[in-house]
């Protein structure tokens, strides 16, 4: 009987205590979203270029956790959209200017007609 009482309030105080847990929905990244419209005559091709340089900006740059590149819905006349997670806040500043954007800058600007860009956090 022991067992069982002391088995019923462990199981107690562990649903208490997931109950009252803060939710983990709440990631500090920083989600840096990009919907862009090309230039006038911009390739497939050139397109595919600069969406694959933005999938291999992790490797070039450590501050980049993860990449999205497949646009599956765009609206407000932009063609794509991608998005880069950084780290935190401060990879995303130190990306700016950086080694690795300029160079995919190569690609990516010579394109772009016109990009919105919204960096979002918790």
């Amino acid at each position: 009987m022991k067992k069982l009482l002391i088995t019923l309030f462990t199981a107690t105080l562990l649903t208490l205590g997931a109950v009252n847990a803060p939710a983990q929905t709440a990631p500090t990244t920083v989600l840096h979203v990009v919907t862009v419209k090309w230039k006038a005559g911009t390739t497939p091709e050139q397109i595919k270029a600069a969406l694959e340089g933005v999938a291999a900006l992790p490797a070039a740059y450590k501050g980049i956790v993860h990449v999205w590149i497949r646009s599956i819905k765009v609206q407000g006349g932009k063609a794509n959209a991608f998005v880069m997670e950084f780290a935190d806040e401060a990879a995303l500043k130190d990306y700016t200017g950086s080694a690795a954007q300029k160079e995919w800058y190569k690609t990516y600007l010579p394109i772009r007609e016109e990009s919105t860009t919204f960096d979002i956090t918790n």
